[in-house]
């Protein structure tokens, strides 16, 4: 077994419990590797590539009377996107309780209102798929909690509980919810820790038991399938009293220890963290480049694209792209601009300035959106999410504006995110051109469901097969961006990226493949006219006859002079 297993192990728990846990980790991964090998899974390639790209959906987004969603989402991305995505993100399609799947009761099944095994099983026979690794709490309502309660000795200290009257000013929080819940067990009543809410119990990561039974899980996973692994919410999985109970060093050594672990049974397993927290912090979790995960979530991207849409100037934008680095060509960015979340805005701050968030703010609210809050250390809160879909925070949907203009904005916004460095994620409602759920959202009374509106299959086919439609005229928009992303390895997600200061209405990006072979400049206008630049063919060993990505809000332009 990998040695920096064991090491990982005796830095988190000591010597004595790294060698008591090892022969039982040797184990597990026995256990998957033969399961893996009698599933006889599709393989996918050992790197990365121009042609990967991801869709975040919900297992049940289309849906059709009598089927199983996840067999209704397979045949509908076998018809609509072969050679459009490379892969899927399936949102939790676990049993859950709350919070649209992330309030997990069972980590080893499949939610029967969405299918079974062999549905996932299908729909990875054409895409690689990503699922998520909810390890910084489960439900309430699941039987590893319930058995806690009991008082069964299998559960004992699996989650994080609080006696007396601690100091925990200090903690991170990311929703304005109180931070522990009382509850009443078998020993008496109970004070548990609740980072997001009082259905989500948090695992307590510091007993070394609960650590094999998420590595288990984590094999599992590999095992039916995953081609990614999304760590969800990741960087509050260590809780130590008098800290901020984030971004702890353990964290990120058990990140570490996961990477070991993964690449011990194969190579070909992506792990990607998901941390909606400031740039500096976000990025740390690539570690060295060689030991963490090998895709961050670029936080940063939705809001700026935002801003600088929304002023039509790539100042910026441009300013912080400038200074985006990886760390090795092991890892890379996954660059997105709208998924089941809303749009962040923690990762803004220190890139822009307070008075440049209230607008966001104000614009999301204008626009038909919502705002969610967190609580601050010193008892204030402030704005934490917008949410709102990414179509129209663009494009005001009160608005008499061509819907031509719209869709063409909205497509700048996509380009810039799918030129720059990393591997792309597209949303399921961005693909396909959705608009505010606002009814959707206020009948619920969660903010969030404004952007997570589910599909009937005919309304959404019926949609696509009108000529000039929204939804048509978007995803036409996207597979002709993707297509000539798929086919120019300057692309490669780990290649070279210049992000040049042109003009403060344009962002202007240079790619060059791994090799060197391969060249793109692509050019982004955020403003609302024409703009004209010069650009030497020379400085960027760009031949004339050569395409260029020119992308801007009245429709593409004329090639550099």
């Amino acid at each position: 077994m990998n040695l920096s297993i064991r090491g990982h192990l005796a830095h988190l728990y000591g010597d004595d419990v790294a060698e008591r846990i090892l022969p039982r980790l040797r184990q597990l991964l026995d256990k998957h590797r033969s399961r893996e090998n009698a599933q006889r899974l599709r393989p996918r390639p050992a790197q990365l590539s121009e042609r990967d790209c991801l869709l975040i959906t919900y297992g049940d987004q289309v849906r059709e009377p009598g089927a199983a969603p996840l067999r209704t989402l397979a045949e509908f991305a076998d018809r609509h996107l072969s050679g459009v995505i490379s892969g899927i993100h399936i949102l939790p399609f676990y049993p859950y309780s709350s919070d649209d799947g992330f309030s997990v009761k069972d980590y080893f099944a499949v939610d029967p209102a969405l299918g079974d095994w062999g549905d996932i099983r299908r729909l990875g026979e054409n895409f690689d798929l990503m699922f998520d690794a909810v390890f910084n709490h489960m439900s309430a309502q699941s039987e590893w909690f319930q058995g806690f309660l009991r008082g069964d000795p299998r559960y004992r200290d699996f989650f994080v509980t609080v006696e007396g009257s601690p100091d925990l000013s200090q903690v991170v929080r990311p929703r304005a919810l109180p931070l522990l819940t009382g509850f009443q067990s078998a020993s008496g009543p109970k004070t548990v820790w609740t980072t997001f809410s009082a259905d989500q119990v948090d695992l307590n990561a510091r007993n070394p038991e609960v650590l094999l039974a998420l590595l288990d899980v984590l094999l599992f996973y590999v095992s039916h399938g995953a081609k990614f692994i999304r760590l969800d919410a990741i960087a509050y999985l260590w809780k130590e009293t008098g800290t901020p109970c984030i971004h702890l060093p353990q964290t990120h050594r058990i990140i570490q220890l996961m990477r070991s672990v993964l690449d011990e049974m194969t190579s070909r397993v992506l792990l990607i963290t998901e941390t909606n927290v400031p740039h500096a912090d976000n990025i740390s979790y690539f570690g060295d480049g060689t030991n963490e995960a090998q895709l961050v979530y670029n936080f940063a991207l939705p809001p700026l694209v935002l801003h600088s849409i929304a002023g039509g100037n790539a100042g910026k934008l441009t300013q912080w792209a400038q200074s985006l680095a990886l760390p090795s060509d092991q890892a890379t960015f996954f660059n997105f601009l709208a998924s089941h979340d809303g749009i962040g805005i923690n990762p803004a701050r220190g890139i822009l300035s307070e008075k440049e968030i209230d607008t966001l703010v104000s614009r999301a609210q204008a626009h038909g959106g919502f705002v969610s809050y967190k609580h601050n250390a010193d008892g204030s809160k402030s704005p934490y999410e917008l949410n709102i879909n990414y179509f129209d925070a663009l494009s005001n949907p009160e608005e008499h504006e061509p819907i031509e203009t719209q869709v063409k904005r909205f497509m700048v916004a996509q380009a810039i995110m799918l030129s720059l460095t990393g591997v792309p994620g597209i949303y399921f409602h961005s693909l396909f051109g959705s608009r505010n759920d606002r009814a959707g959202a206020e009948a619920s009374g969660i903010p969030r469901r404004i952007n997570r509106q589910k599909f009937a299959r005919a309304d959404l086919e019926g949609d696509l097969a009108e000529r000039g439609s929204l939804r048509s005229q978007v995803l036409d928009g996207f597979r002709k961006l993707l297509h000539q992303r798929r086919s120019n390895p300057a692309f490669d997600p780990t290649g070279e990226q210049e992000v040049l200061s042109l003009d403060e209405r344009v962002f202007a990006v240079y790619r060059r493949s791994t090799d060197g072979r391969h060249q793109t400049l692509c050019l982004h206008n955020l403003s609302d006219s024409a703009v004209s630049l010069s650009v030497a063919g020379s400085d960027y060993n760009l031949a004339a006859h050569e395409v260029k990505w020119i992308t801007n809000d009245r429709g593409t332009g004329p090639p550099p002079a």
